[in-house]
């Protein structure tokens, strides 16, 4: 093997924890772990600090749902897939392995909470066609359907009692709004919740140990707060005085403190509230994205939490911190194998004006100034001279680039790419405002914010070889590369769409059902009310358009963005005359037994390969690492 093989073999086999949750007593840990090549369900005793691996293939290889512990704390919930289609079904594991179907539905099956009475399971369910909430009972191995809504049911936690259940939906015309509602386990009494403007976002959390106040998300006054919503009174009490975008995590057990996590400029920080005198505080750990477990259960005790910490150069680990005495212990350490960490690049953080309009040619539609926003980037130095430069918008939207160790960007900085991240208007962390500026304008002035970030680098960074600017994406960020190369041909030698999006009117169709109105409606409406914006905004439309070299990859049992996406691009380009293939104008690639993108140790190698190759065909290597300049 070359070294250059050496290197991608030992990154992409680099370990990676994924969900750890704690037990119901805090003594262990379970995560997702792949230290031995393949996703494993692993459990970590916390005192002697030992790990047993509970999996034998068992679990899917590439993670997409946290695991949930059993009230007794004797088995493990699980989510099962078929290869990445995301068509989950729900089963349990104990720790000598033995597996059990617990609840077997058509569709999309998402464990949402485990009741403190051993029973009762709050789940979400596709079987009926939209999400819903389903009750289903382990005693009797009856599963109820108690929700009945249009759009999606999400978020449902249950009480101590296991009486009822706290969960988010939408009835109101406004597409982006979300009310906190109460249901029955049976299915009567269901409520809407009087918290919250409408058209904000409040979504249930954690129900305190009392059984009285629910911990609550809200966007009312434009960034996200915390809430305490006391069902006696039905009164809620704000946490904070509004300055910081924070979401809540949980409760402790003893119900006197809040976890929350606070966003701030591109990275977080764990900070905790005492409810007796309001008072917050934040962690005392290093520097970067260092949040609460939130995909799982955080809390060991009533002063010891889970915490992860990462950075651009280091991995994510995995910490257990005493809100008492301020001390943390490292539980699960970051793996580098052979790897130097020292290699790793750092980023440097910077915002950059922008009216939602590129100083580049816009090909496809025209577009009017919008509302001026400082966008947040992330610029990777790979060190080389020149540099070509790889432009990555995040998918989501509303996710957000922070700095954090990202295995993707470090590839590329190896084989001597610079990397540019934007969080482009609607990206989430900047407030309810910031991400509301998408909304009826996808593929518009957030794509001219990418635009716009990377003429910025261009022009104020000489050491970028400006002849060799790539656009690679995924997910929306896969929308984002296609659109870029045929709204902004002129800017781009090269790009890479994976899991991408290509077709609006084809991608609301086919979606399932929870991305269609949660998604689609909310950023475009229907393509029955807006026609002439779906074709609009649609790469495919504009096809003809392409004048650089396209890497189309897709996972043929993505249901999220359905591989109908690529094929119709593919299709569209060879209609209108450019040539397939690696000497051709695009190349393209359906991979097999994977879905909307994989965390499996094989598949990311299999990607990795196919993203260094065809970036060192099209944009050329860079001239210290390959000894040439000319590309290809």
């Amino acid at each position: 093997m070359t070294d250059e093989t050496d290197v991608l073999e030992e990154l992409a086999s680099l370990p990676t924890l994924a969900h750890p949750t704690a037990s119901p007593d805090g003594e262990r840990i379970a995560l997702y772990y792949d230290i031995t090549g393949r996703n494993q369900l692993h459990v970590l005793d916390v005192e002697s600090g030992s790990l047993t691996r509970w999996s034998d293939g068992e679990v899917p290889r590439a993670v997409k749902e946290s695991p949930h512990w059993s009230a007794d704390g004797e088995r493990v919930y699980f989510h099962k897939d078929d290869d990445g289609d995301e068509q989950h079904d729900l089963h349990s594991i104990t720790a000598d392995g033995e597996t059990e179907a617990v609840v077997t539905l058509d569709g999309q099956t998402t464990l949402f909470d485990v009741g403190d009475d051993g029973d009762t399971l709050a789940i979400g369910s596709t079987a009926a066609g939209q999400q819903n909430l389903y009750v289903h009972r382990r005693s009797t191995g009856e599963t109820e359907r108690i929700t009945d809504h249009e759009r999606a049911a999400h978020s449902g936690v249950l009480p101590p009692a296991c009486d009822r259940v706290a969960y988010a939906s939408n009835e109101r015309d406004d597409s982006g709004n979300q009310d906190t509602y109460f249901v029955g386990v049976d299915g009567t009494d269901q409520r809407r919740l009087d918290v919250g403007e409408p058209g904000a976002e409040t979504v249930p959390v954690d129900w305190g140990p009392d059984g009285r106040r629910l911990l609550l998300s809200d966007t009312s006054t434009g960034l996200n707060r915390c809430g305490v919503y006391d069902t006696t009174h039905d009164e809620v009490r704000w946490l904070g005085d509004g300055d910081s975008q924070e979401r809540p995590v949980a409760f402790t057990p003893d119900g006197d403190r809040v976890l929350a996590v606070r966003t701030r400029a591109a990275a977080d920080a764990s900070v905790v509230y005492d409810l007796e005198t309001g008072e917050r505080r934040e962690l005392g750990v290093p520097e970067g994205v260092s949040p609460f477990v939130r995909f799982g259960n955080p809390v060991l005790d009533d002063r010891r939490v889970l915490v992860l910490h990462t950075t651009p150069t280091r991995r994510l680990e995995l910490l257990c911190y005493d809100l008492e005495t301020d001390e943390y212990e490292t539980l699960i350490e970051a793996e580098y194998g052979d790897l130097d960490p020292d290699r790793f690049r750092d980023a440097e953080f910077f915002t950059v004006e922008s009216d939602g309009v590129a100083e580049t040619p816009a090909r496809a539609i025209d577009l009017s100034p919008a509302t001026e926003l400082d966008i947040e980037c992330l610029l990777y130095d790979s060190g080389e001279r020149p540099s070509p430069l790889i432009v990555n918008p995040h998918g989501g939207p509303p996710v957000q680039e922070k700095r954090s160790f990202d295995l993707y960007t470090q590839f590329l900085l190896t084989r001597g790419y610079s990397v540019l991240q934007m969080n482009y208007r609607g990206s989430a962390g900047r407030g309810r405002a910031f991400r509301e500026e998408l909304y009826g304008d996808w593929g518009g002035a957030e794509q001219a914010d990418v635009a716009r970030t990377a003429e910025h680098v261009i022009e104020t960074r000489d050491w970028i070889d400006e002849d060799r600017i790539g656009v690679y994406g995924g997910s929306y960020g896969g929308y984002s590369a296609y659109w870029q190369l045929v709204q902004y041909p002129d800017l781009y030698d090269a790009g890479i769409a994976f899991v991408g999006v290509s077709d609006l009117a084809d991608m609301y169709e086919n979606t399932m059902p929870h991305f269609k109105t949660g998604l689609m409606e909310r950023y475009l409406g229907t393509p029955d009310e807006n026609p002439e914006r779906y074709d609009a905004r649609s790469p495919v439309t504009h096809a003809e358009n392409l004048d650089a070299p396209l890497l189309i990859v897709h996972g043929v049992n993505d249901r999220r963005v359905p591989v109908s996406q690529a094929r119709i691009m593919r299709d569209r380009l060879t209609e209108l005359g450019y040539q397939p293939g690696e000497d051709g104008d695009f190349e393209y690639h359906e991979l097999g037994a994977e879905g909307h993108g994989s965390s499996d140790i094989d598949q990311k190698k299999r990607t990795f390969r196919l993203l260094g190759e065809f970036l060192d065909r099209r944009l050329g290597r860079p001239v210290a690492a390959s000894g040439r300049g000319d590309k290809q």
